[in-house]
């Protein structure tokens, strides 16, 4: 998989973790843990997107 290929599918997977955590924020007793995962999955994606971009730099 190219390195344009895979940022692709790590954004399309991030702006998929943004939209689940902006539902699960709409709910009134939303779930703390599930909020924080869903952070930590969204983080965990940006630096791998950082470090593609970062090597294909080089």
């Amino acid at each position: 998989m190219s390195i344009e290929a895979r940022l692709e599918t790590l954004n399309e997977r991030h702006r998929e973790l943004e939209t689940k955590l902006s539902e699960e924020r709409r709910h009134p007793a939303f779930d703390d843990i599930r909020v924080q995962d869903l952070k930590r999955k969204k983080l965990a994606i940006k630096d791998e997107m950082a470090a593609l971009q970062l090597n294909d730099n080089n």
